[in-house]
């Protein structure tokens, strides 16, 4: 079993992989998608989504990170395929499944999904550009208004050779609101010579269970819950694997958040760290509920120092074994 950490915008950058896949569980990271108009981007701009590449394409933990890109040139995507896999990226994703008006309006993200034709020559474009050592992955979702034309946009994936799919099972009108359709997967997939990824509402390792049963998929794709309980991947892949492990206490979750420096960026206002910390509790809330309490303390806190004090007050280390068990 694989499981992989969803590309998130503007949630999900190199901190937040650094703290999830130092928690562990993950096999692979995806970034945050680079968009691509019609030209190659600079070095910069790769190392800024993923200054990973600094570290051989490695989070601090070690796991893979995968470069996102996403666009409607070929020719540009592909172009800036082959420069992400040379500054370090293990592989190349592309996005067909962003749900964002400003990205749909310029023709990039989900809105593509209206057009598998057009995905098949993306798709194709950068498989034949990136060497075939190099896995090259496509998001998708089930389609854009309804899933009329799932078949199609599946089979436009396989038949361009894409290394793998990650479906998110639900359309582009369902937007985030569950459930997910696992259950549609299977005959998308049947006969295909692809590796699938399910993704969509698995929030606890009983979604983890039933959405693998559901979709016949072996590996699976976190996002949201990963965020609301940020060792669910630690404890399914225990889970699968038959071994003990003790969740993550509320303490030991502001411990990591503190830790982790996921909240310090110099370069960022003072109101960062406070609107960065508000933002994962609005999440973790999901799985704790102390979580709105703290929300409520720090509400009005603007002041890094003074939301660092809060935190402080509850935090707690968590203590680990030779195995980074907790």
């Amino acid at each position: 079993m694989k499981l992989v950490l969803a590309p998130m915008e503007g949630v999900v950058d190199f901190k937040m992989r650094q703290l999830l896949t130092n928690i562990g569980g993950f096999d692979l990271c995806v970034t945050e998608f680079v968009r691509v108009v019609d030209a190659c981007l600079p070095d910069k701009v790769f190392y800024r989504y993923c200054p990973e590449l600094s570290n051989n394409g490695l989070t601090s933990a070690g796991t893979p990170v995968r470069i996102q890109l996403l666009g409607q040139v070929a020719g540009a995507l592909a172009e800036n395929a082959v420069k992400a896999i040379s500054l370090g990226s293990h592989g190349i994703d592309l996005n067909f499944g962003c749900p964002a008006k400003t990205v749909n309006k310029s023709k990039g993200g989900a809105v593509l999904l209206k057009d598998p034709e057009h995905m098949y020559e993306i798709i194709k474009a950068v498989r034949d550009a990136v060497d075939s050592k190099h896995q090259v992955s496509a998001k998708i979702r089930l389609g854009f208004d309804d899933d009329s034309n799932s078949q199609e946009i599946v089979d436009a994936v396989v038949s361009a050779g894409a290394s793998s799919i990650a479906i998110h099972a639900r359309t582009k009108r369902d937007g985030y609101n569950p459930p997910a359709y696992w259950e549609k997967i299977p005959p998308l997939i049947k006969d295909k010579d692809i590796a699938v990824v399910a993704n969509g509402e698995i929030w606890q390792v009983a979604d983890a269970m039933l959405c693998q049963k559901r979709s016949g998929c072996t590996d699976l794709m976190l996002g949201r819950g990963a965020l609301s309980h940020p060792d669910l991947a630690k404890k399914i892949k225990a889970n699968i694997n038959n071994e003990d492990y003790v969740g993550l206490e509320w303490e030991h979750i502001l411990y990591h958040l503190i830790n982790s420096a996921i909240h310090h960026d110099p370069a960022k206002d003072e109101k960062y760290f406070a609107s960065r910390t508000k933002q994962w509790l609005g999440y973790l809330k999901r799985q704790y509920p102390q979580a709105i309490t703290l929300f409520d303390e720090i509400r009005r806190l603007k002041a890094k120092e003074d939301v660092a004090e809060v935190l402080s007050k509850y935090a707690k280390a968590p203590q680990f074994d030779a195995n980074h068990n907790a």
